[in-house]
């Protein structure tokens, strides 16, 4: 596993504000009861092929992925949104065939919490056609994991010009809209701004660490559009001015974050330890 260790670059940690401290976020929700057990997704789709895959059937984790880290520091202290946890290798593996992100109530470093963050940068792009990340998502207050996207070229061009694309979300918490609630996001340069486009996905009758679903983009020319267990839910314009961004190619990235600014931190009700369970990434090109 190679490591990509914090203080690399100070584009790199510009870039990590965008998971995203409580910025403002639309509150159009579509809420559904969820039909399909177990929920899964093909190997094949009409029109597309399997351009890359990684099932976490081995003993550790493949070449594609790096690892960030610490809590950021000196350069971005909290990862851009003042989380409270220390990343480190140790609190990922590979669990009979799932990739398994652990986060611990522990002290390292100067950090009350632990946990990890994996990434594809210059190893693994994704430009265009179809991702399918199937996971059950970690419980409680200041539980934050997360599957995103930002631009290859952050190095050269900074934030928000790179792009940012989250395609799947969630903020812990016992309320509805917490535990069973994801959102898709974009984010992109407006003018000198952030600008963004987003959309909570919600269940009904259970909650997303009840078992296993499908966080999916299906990514165009012209739009992205986000599905949960193949159910479109949202989709995003990329065509006007200023989002040539989702016009070329990104990595991904995979995390479970404790605290921060949107979040806040875990209270009396958090249990510990908390698992970001993943079964398998996909990724389709259109023929």
């Amino acid at each position: 596993m190679k490591i990509q260790k914090p203080g690399i670059s100070k584009l790199l940690f510009a870039m990590l504000i965008l998971l995203n401290s409580c910025i403002l976020r639309e509150k159009e929700i579509d809420t559904s009861i969820v039909t399909c057990n177990p929920c899964e997704s093909p190997l094949a789709y009409d029109g597309y092929t399997l351009a890359f895959n990684d099932e976490f059937d081995g003993n550790q984790l493949s070449d594609v992925w790096s690892s960030n880290l610490g809590d950021g520091c000196p350069e971005n202290c909290g990862w851009g949104n003042n989380e409270l946890q220390s990343y480190q290798m140790e609190n990922t593996a590979i669990v009979n065939g799932n990739l398994v992100i652990t986060a611990k109530k522990e002290n390292v470093g100067g950090s009350g919490f632990t946990s990890s963050r994996i990434n594809t940068k210059g190893i693994k792009t994704f430009q265009f056609g179809r991702i399918d990340v199937r996971a059950k998502l970690p419980k409680g207050k200041g539980m934050w994991p997360a599957f995103w996207l930002i631009g290859a070229n952050i190095d050269s061009v900074g934030y928000p010009e790179s792009g940012q694309i989250n395609i799947a979300e969630m903020v812990g918490g016992n309320a509805d809209g917490q535990d069973n609630a994801v959102y898709g996001t974009i984010y992109y340069d407006n003018n000198g701004s952030l600008g963004y486009e987003a959309k909570t996905k919600r269940i009904s009758d259970e909650i997303f660490n009840d078992r296993f679903h499908v966080f999916s983009i299906v990514w165009g020319q012209n739009k992205i559009e986000w599905l949960l267990n193949d159910v479109p839910y949202f989709e995003a314009d990329i065509t006007p001015a200023g989002r040539d961004a989702f016009k070329k190619p990104f990595f991904m990235i995979i995390n479970l974050a404790v605290g921060g600014d949107w979040p806040g931190a875990p209270d009396q009700t958090t249990v510990f330890p908390q698992e970001l369970e993943v079964d398998y990434i996909r990724y389709f090109r259109k023929n």
